[in-house]
């Protein structure tokens, strides 16, 4: 291009009209932007400056907790259980009772069919009966022999009888003695047949061996009941029993801690079933053998609290304590962080915390275990208290909650 053409070259007029207004709209859309910052802060301004905060909880302590030497978990095994069956084989006709039914010690539990033994009760009866008349027979004919036996003798010496007639005399009278010990032997067979019959009659009553609790129905009415249960469609044991007054929790404890245990030791049991209720205990036995794929020895516990929401196999733990409780160690207290409490001049505040804020509250406080402390007044079980991580926390501040480190 010559000079001549760069000379001549002109800027088009319209494009000078564009600048300023490009200029206000940056102004504008700074504007716009500083605004919504602004307000961005204003709604956010009390997260922003919201006091950072850990939760501590305030829970319920039962004092006996601070005398456990020892934990060890287990279940409620009932120490006296019976699976009830006959001793005949019979088809079962009755069920009287079902599962949780007490029974007492001879309580008829089902009964099989004994229509059999009946009839062969009958029977052992009437040979009873007709022995017996063979024995009132047999002394009859006894004392006849032996009225004879008196004439012959005395009619002997005089020669009205001859010495034979006196010697058969004598023989039917040892005979008719005889008779009376068979008749009296029959009559004593009789009667152990029958006393054979009622006992086998009594087998078709299933009776309860001691006070219990039926824990379980093993046969229905209809089914065969064995001594042995060795069929297929056979059953051996009715019901299951078990004494609920022997309940004890077996529990495993390991070799290296077994030192601490000791027959008679006052222990804890909490049962999972019953969480509101701690149960009084003591050791009653340590089984004398180990099981040396878990490396730990069985300790059997026994209730000194009875309670019929107890249950077999109910899983529990046990504390073994350093000494008996006392009233005072099963009354439950509500406890806290000691961190967790500001302490004042003249009293004590925590900071309930309250969706986003908190509440300011006051405690009366008691004893310390350890670092939690006694709230005799103004926290229940359950309730967050907030702890302050920075700054400082006042009645109704936005908080938010960081985890613990």
């Amino acid at each position: 291009m010559s000079d001549q053409e760069i000379l001549q070259l002109k800027i088009d007029p319209s494009l000078k009209s564009l600048r300023p207004v490009r200029r206000k709209r940056r102004v504008y859309v700074a504007l716009a932007l500083a605004l919504l910052a602004l307000l961005v802060f204003f709604l956010k301004r009390e997260e922003i400056f919201a006091v950072p905060v850990e939760v501590s909880t305030a829970a319920q302590l039962y004092p006996s907790q601070t005398l456990s030497l020892l934990s060890a978990s287990g279940y409620v095994v009932a120490q006296r259980k019976a699976a009830v069956a006959s001793k005949v084989t019979g088809r079962l006709v009755s069920l009287l009772v079902e599962e949780g039914t007490r029974v007492r010690k001879g309580d008829v539990v089902a009964r099989l069919e004994s229509d059999d033994m009946l009839a062969q009760k009958a029977q052992a009866e009437a040979n009873v009966r007709h022995a017996a008349f063979q024995l009132d027979s047999a002394r009859a004919g006894l004392k006849e022999a032996a009225i004879l036996f008196e004439r012959d003798k005395r009619l002997v010496n005089t020669g009205a009888v001859s010495r034979i007639q006196f010697q058969l005399s004598e023989a039917s009278l040892d005979r008719a003695r005889a008779g009376v010990r068979a008749a009296e032997s029959g009559l004593e067979a009789s009667r152990a047949t029958l006393k054979n019959a009622v006992v086998a009659l009594d087998y078709t009553r299933i009776l309860a061996p001691f006070d219990a609790v039926v824990l379980t129905k093993d046969a229905d009415v209809g089914d065969i009941v064995t001594p042995i249960g060795s069929s297929t469609n056979s059953k051996a044991a009715v019901v299951t029993i078990a004494d609920m007054d022997s309940l004890e929790v077996e529990a495993d404890v390991s070799e290296t801690n077994l030192a601490r245990v000791k027959i008679g030791q006052p222990c804890e049991i909490m049962v999972d079933a019953v969480p509101d209720v701690r149960f009084k205990a003591e050791v009653h036995m340590i089984v004398p053998t180990a099981d040396r794929s878990k490396a730990s020895v069985m300790i059997k516990v026994r209730f000194l609290d009875k309670d019929p929401r107890i249950l077999p196999q109910m899983s529990s733990k046990v504390n073994f304590l350093s000494r008996a409780l006392g009233p005072q160690d099963q009354t439950p207290v509500t406890v806290l962080l000691e961190t967790a409490i500001v302490k004042g001049k003249d009293r004590s505040l925590v900071y309930l915390i309250q969706g986003k804020r908190v509440s300011e509250a006051v405690v009366q406080t008691g004893k310390a275990w350890g670092d939690l402390v006694e709230i005799k007044s103004g926290l229940a079980p359950g309730d967050k208290v907030a702890v302050a991580k920075e700054g400082r926390l006042r009645d109704q501040v936005r908080i938010k909650v960081v985890e613990k480190e």
